[in-house]
């Protein structure tokens, strides 16, 4: 393997935290280039594809699957905006969840009950248009948290601050996800989006 990338070894791999930005060239930081990131994944894995190295002996496919699978594992969380940003924290030695964590902001555990007890609510309503109003206003708050998390990470290295946002993040996403959900199953899911 190392003929094929050099600088590409099984360190990348063995790490407690493996190493995702240097695998395609990135510098580790939150604000990435979405189209670098999905060109380097390809470019990676068209190296270290199993299928390249069907001719090669046992120990160099077996390398070749684990750095193909090291590269799809890297991109995942590379390119998802909460993936990466708790990538970012623990790889500077912050927990973002578990013990060591930092606890949530009371208010905005009081905000998540409140949204979560109103897509109940519309759900059982079959108000596919209250859902979709919800999932926007969800929306709006994980863009405004994005922000200020490319702030905490990139600018001023506050990787316990960012830690808390990338929890509240978490919390987002799976409301999101939900209220996408609800508002795809609905009965009026197809005028919601109006």
């Amino acid at each position: 393997m190392r003929r094929v990338l050099p600088g590409l070894t099984s360190a990348h791999v063995s790490a407690s935290i493996p190493e995702y930005f240097s695998l395609f060239g990135l510098e580790p930081r939150f604000a990435i280039d979405p189209d670098r990131l999905s060109g380097a994944y390809g470019e990676v894995l068209a190296l270290v594809h199993p299928d390249r190295h069907v001719r090669a002996g046992a120990g160099e496919r077996r390398a070749a699957m684990q750095l193909a699978s090291h590269a799809n594992e890297a991109y995942q969380v590379l390119r998802s905006d909460t993936a990466r940003a708790a990538y970012l924290c623990r790889r500077n030695g912050v927990a973002v969840e578990g013990e060591g964590a930092a606890p949530l902001d009371p208010a905005f555990l009081e905000q998540q009950m409140f949204w979560r007890e109103a897509l109940d609510e519309a759900r059982a309503g079959g108000d596919g248009a209250a859902v979709a109003a919800l999932g926007a206003t969800v929306a709006a708050q994980r863009a405004q948290r994005l922000r200020r998390l490319a702030g905490l990470l990139d600018t001023d290295h506050d990787f316990p601050g960012a830690a808390a946002e990338v929890r509240a993040l978490m919390f987002l996403d799976k409301l999101l996800a939900e209220c996408e959900r609800a508002v795809a199953g609905s009965p009026a899911g197809e005028g919601a989006h109006a």
